[in-house]
């Protein structure tokens, strides 16, 4: 799986579509960032007025575009985690984020996916990842329920979820460096504020996966921004 993670706030499924199509063959993973205007604001495609028509589709047996040309992850800044997570694995998605602040029913969640997606259904692992974020003000210690469940952990680089092009917030580096005490093995990635400018740092604290947005589409070449950020985390492993 590739290290840059573009993330896409899609305003309408040709959004998605087109911003998809910018970057394929580029890499293998994108993240959509899914905002429910409740949780995080503003609301993206399809909670702007499209989720029921978007469960039927998904129902009639409709996936996301280009499925198959990437791994997608779902980064749910909504609400209603709890009844939504199918929808999206019957989109397509493999992977599933969600924001420790968003729900008061994470165990309810973890169960769900475990039980019903899980290897408790013999499904091959690896085939559905589940992964849970911080924002950059909660305490660490928030995590510790959760990590035997979690294949991964998600720090957020900036102060607001749901907006890109924010600062980033260095506080994010001490976060990841104290949870590389904790659990050395978890794979950490962090969302929001990467950039190539930053890139380093994270890199340097322990960073396995780097969640992009503004970085690459406020670029007038994304493809050309995004095997740049490739081409900084190539050279630091060799370093």
């Amino acid at each position: 799986m590739s290290a840059i993670i573009p993330a896409i706030l899609p305003t309408s499924r040709e959004d998605l579509g087109g911003k998809l199509a910018r970057i394929q063959g580029l890499v293998d993973t994108v993240q959509i960032d899914i905002v429910d205007g409740k949780f995080a604001n503003p609301a993206t495609w399809p909670y702007v007025n499209r989720l029921p028509e978007f469960a039927e589709r998904v129902d009639e047996g409709e996936a996301l575009p280009y499925l198959g040309e990437f791994h997608f992850e779902m980064d749910l800044m909504v609400a209603d985690a709890e009844q939504t997570t199918g929808l999206w694995i019957a989109a397509g998605a493999q992977r599933l984020t969600i924001h420790l602040e968003s729900t008061q029913y994470m165990p309810k969640i973890i169960t769900d996916l475990t039980e019903k997606y899980g290897h408790a259904k013999d499904f091959a692992p690896g085939l559905l990842s589940f992964g849970i974020a911080l924002d950059i003000a909660t305490d660490l210690d928030a995590l510790e329920p959760y990590m035997d469940s979690a294949d991964y952990v998600q720090f957020m680089g900036i102060a607001v979820d749901g907006k890109q092009g924010q600062p980033f917030d260095d506080r994010v580096l001490q976060k990841v460096r104290a949870f590389r005490k904790r659990h050395p093995d978890t794979v950490v990635q962090v969302d929001g504020g990467v950039s190539a400018e930053t890139l380093p740092s994270l890199l340097a604290a322990g960073v396995d996966r780097f969640v992009v947005g503004s970085a690459l589409w406020k670029t007038s070449h994304p493809a050309e921004a995004l095997a740049n950020l490739v081409r900084i985390t190539q050279e630091h492993s060799y370093i």
